[in-house]
């Protein structure tokens, strides 16, 4: 009967603790969440000291794609399996469960720590990188409906082909920038510039720079192909980018899972028989 009794009482016990231990799974994703905001200032400081605008000067680019990678998934690494571990310290005891099932549930709770800190960090960069694109986005609209001498992302390609060979004034020159700033911008969307489109441009190009048709449309051709070289490094870094970030939330995640089981075994004091049975 005793045996009976101790085995309904700790039954009722396991039954009535919470599998999760939320408080640690807060305490953990903070310190996570924290961490990842001081190691990301860090990486940005370090980034910015590395690069130079001069040609010879700084790490090269693949260097500094590459290091960028490397870092993100050391800082994903650090963050999330400390943050996993305080998750599993900081939990409560599971008494009369299985160990199979507590190490479950200590994994289980790394995950949680990183999801968590992860749905909040993305939350908090998400506002101020909509805000700089939203900016970016009527900046853009602005300027092409006023014409405004204001930078934008076609400015550099339209300095090439309005570029004079002679300097006669032109006091056309704003209208002109900003029709064919429009022609360029749907062209680079749709990939191919037309031909009616082209012709166009040529003689706009020949108008303002003096150059003659033939070599008018050869530059227009030129600056094309180095716009779509351009959009096609900045989507090639944008791919790299989005592979290192997979790649280091994965990391992430499994870093929390496997700090989270070494934090609950120090917690219960099964973690050298843990280790010894596996």
């Amino acid at each position: 009967m005793s045996d009976l009794a101790s085995v309904q009482a700790l039954t009722a016990e396991e039954h009535g603790g919470a599998a999760v231990s939320w408080p640690g799974v807060f305490a953990g994703a903070t310190v996570s969440l924290a961490l990842t905001l001081v190691l990301m200032a860090f990486g940005v400081g370090l980034g910015v000291s590395s690069v130079s605008p001069w040609s010879g000067s700084g790490v090269s680019a693949t260097t500094f794609k590459i290091g960028t990678g490397l870092y993100l998934i050391v800082m994903a690494m650090l963050s999330s399996a400390i943050g996993g571990y305080l998750a599993g310290r900081l939990r409560s005891r599971w008494s009369g469960t299985h160990a199979d099932e507590i190490y479950f549930r200590d994994t289980a709770h790394g995950l949680l720590a990183w999801a968590l800190a992860s749905i909040v960090g993305a939350a908090m960069l998400a506002s101020p990188l909509s805000s700089a694109i939203s900016s970016v986005a009527g900046g853009a609209a602005q300027g092409a409906a006023t014409g405004a001498a204001q930078s934008g992302p076609s400015d550099g390609y339209l300095d090439q082909l309005m570029r004079p060979t002679t300097f006669a004034p032109d006091t056309n020159s704003t209208q002109g920038r900003a029709e064919v700033g429009r022609v360029l911008a749907s062209s680079l969307k749709s990939g191919e510039l037309k031909a009616s489109d082209k012709a166009y441009v040529a003689k706009v190009v020949s108008a303002r720079t003096g150059l003659n048709e033939q070599e008018a449309a050869k530059r227009v051709d030129d600056v094309i192909v180095e716009a779509k070289a351009d959009i096609d490094a900045a989507r090639k870094a944008t791919r790299s980018l989005a592979f290192w970030l997979t790649a280091s939330l994965f990391i992430g995640a499994l870093s929390a899972a496997l700090a989270a089981t070494e934090g609950g075994g120090l917690r219960d004091g099964t973690w050298k028989r843990r280790t010894g049975s596996r």
